[in-house]
């Protein structure tokens, strides 16, 4: 794994009510992913980017929804959510974030 690939697989941090929720409980994080993302990808980047260590990778496909735009029908787009656990007394700030 290149550190170009691995630079671009980490999109966005996910930021909701669940996410949160299970940042406090669990120590998870969650990311929005490259659609071909593999776990051990997703792990690579962010121990490389958040200098933490990854417990575990948990990822799943999230359908997109489906709209009406006026008359016409259409959908979302389909995208890729990454479940990461860190290891108990890490954390990760992001606002410190490289």
């Amino acid at each position: 794994m290149n550190k170009e690939r691995l630079m671009k697989v980490l999109v966005a941090p996910v930021i909701s009510e669940k996410a949160s929720r299970l940042a406090e409980n669990y120590n998870q994080v969650t990311f929005r992913v490259l659609a071909d993302a593999t776990k051990q990808e997703v792990a690579k980047a962010v121990e490389m980017l958040f200098e933490v260590q990854v417990d575990r990778v948990q990822i799943l496909n999230v359908k997109g929804k489906k709209k009406r735009f006026g008359q016409r029908s259409g959908q979302r787009q389909d995208w890729r959510k990454a479940y990461v656990r860190i290891k108990a007394g890490q954390d990760i700030d992001f606002g410190n974030a490289a």
